[in-house]
C-alpha cells in the first residue's frame, strides 16, 4: 500500500515538474517574442532617420551638430544588441531627437515641407509603436521574473538553467548625460 502511494506522490511531482517546466518555457518565448517587437519597431525608427536628417539639412545650416549626433547616436543604437544596452542608447537618441523637434519650431520654410510633415508624422506613430512594445516586453518579462523567482518553481529553474530578464527602461537623465558626453568625445575625434 507504500508503494502505491509512493507512486502516486511521484507521478504528481513528475506531472507538477512537466506543467512547470512547459509554463517556463513558454514565458522565455513570450519574453523572446517581445523583444522582437521591439527590434521591429526600432528598425522602422533607424530607417525613418536618415531621411530626417536628410530633410532637415535641406533647410538648416546651423544645427549640423544636432545632426551628426543623431546619426552617430543611431548608428551606436543600432549596434546594442541587449535590452540593457539598447534602453541606454535608445535614451540617449530619443532625447536628440526631440532636441531637433525642439529646434525645428525655428524653421517655419520646413515645418511646412510635407515630405517633412510625413517623416515626422511616421516618427511619431513609430514612436508610439515602440512604446507599446515596450509596455509588452516588460509585461513578459515581469511574469518570466515572478515565475523563476517564486518558491518552488524557482528550484526548477535553477535546475534547468531558467533566468531572469532584463526590463527594457529608458534610464535616468543622469546616465544619458554620461553616455552622451563619452559618446561626444567619440564624435569629435571622429572625422565627418
Amino acid at each position: 500500500m507504500t508503494s502505491i502511494y509512493l507512486a502516486i506522490f511521484f507521478l504528481a511531482l513528475s506531472i507538477a515538474m512537466i506543467v512547470s517546466f512547459n509554463k517556463f518555457i513558454k514565458l522565455r518565448n513570450l519574453v523572446k517574442e517581445a523583444w522582437s517587437l521591439i527590434d521591429v519597431q526600432l528598425k522602422l525608427r533607424y530607417e525613418l532617420i536618415p531621411n530626417l536628417v536628410n530633410t532637415v539639412k535641406a533647410y538648416t545650416t546651423h544645427e549640423q551638430n544636432i545632426l551628426r549626433d543623431i546619426s552617430a547616436l543611431r548608428a551606436k543604437a543600432m549596434e546594442s544588441s541587449t535590452p540593457n544596452g539598447k534602453s541606454l542608447s535608445e535614451g540617449v537618441l530619443s532625447d536628440k531627437l526631440a532636441q531637433l523637434m525642439i529646434t525645428i519650431e525655428n524653421y517655419p520654410e520646413l515645418k511646412a515641407d510635407q515630405h517633412f510633415l510625413k517623416l515626422q508624422e511616421q516618427l511619431y506613430t513609430v514612436e508610439n509603436q515602440i512604446q507599446m512594445a515596450r509596455r509588452y516586453y516588460n509585461g513578459a518579462v515581469r511574469n518570466n521574473n515572478i515565475a523563476v523567482q517564486s518558491f518552488p518553481a524557482n528550484l526548477l529553474a535553477a535546475v534547468f538553467n531558467f533566468k531572469n530578464y532584463d526590463f527594457f527602461e529608458l534610464d535616468s537623465l543622469e546616465e544619458r548625460k554620461s553616455l552622451e558626453l563619452s559618446f561626444q568625445d567619440e564624435v569629435d575625434e571622429a572625422d565627418y
